[in-house]
């Protein structure tokens, strides 16, 4: 009768950390995935980081096996905005990522872009902060880039 209490008590353990493995972290990687639609994108000013004039729309989406996927349509009036990211008002991206959880840090390695050579090949270090009311807040990692962009889960 002894060992009974033993093998609860093991019982109890092996229960408890399995439960611990299924249920990830709110900051971690598994946070992540999903798909994700755009809220807002703040970039410089002179006062500061302001939100866009004329938001774009989009989706982000990150797969259980490792796979990105992220696409923005700014409007007809912004349609002209061309640059590493965005070609004729569309930004579009594709390929794999990976996670720092202790920097907080997602990295997109980008296998196909709307851009082409500009993007094809590289690997964009992007902060990211999920916040308490469940938003995800993306950051270059860049200091020359000054944006953020907030997405909701869908």
């Amino acid at each position: 009768m002894r060992t009974l209490p033993w093998i609860v008590v093991a019982t109890a353990v092996v229960l408890a950390e399995a439960g611990a493995q299924s249920h990830p972290s709110s900051s971690g990687r598994n946070a992540l995935i999903g798909a994700w639609h755009l809220v807002r994108i703040d970039a410089p000013s002179p006062s500061g980081l302001d939100a866009l004039k004329n938001q774009p729309i989009g989706m982000l989406i990150y797969t259980g096996d490792g796979h990105m996927s992220v696409q923005l349509m700014y409007p007809r009036s912004a349609n002209s905005l061309n640059n590493e990211y965005v070609l004729g008002g569309y930004e579009a991206s594709f390929g794999s990522f990976d996670v720092d959880e202790t920097k907080h840090i997602v990295t997109h390695h980008v296998q196909g872009s709307i851009t082409r050579d500009l993007l094809l090949g590289k690997d964009l270090p992007r902060v990211y902060q999920l916040t308490g009311d469940g938003h995800l807040i993306i950051r270059s990692a860049d200091p020359r880039e000054h944006w953020s962009a907030t997405w909701e889960h869908y």
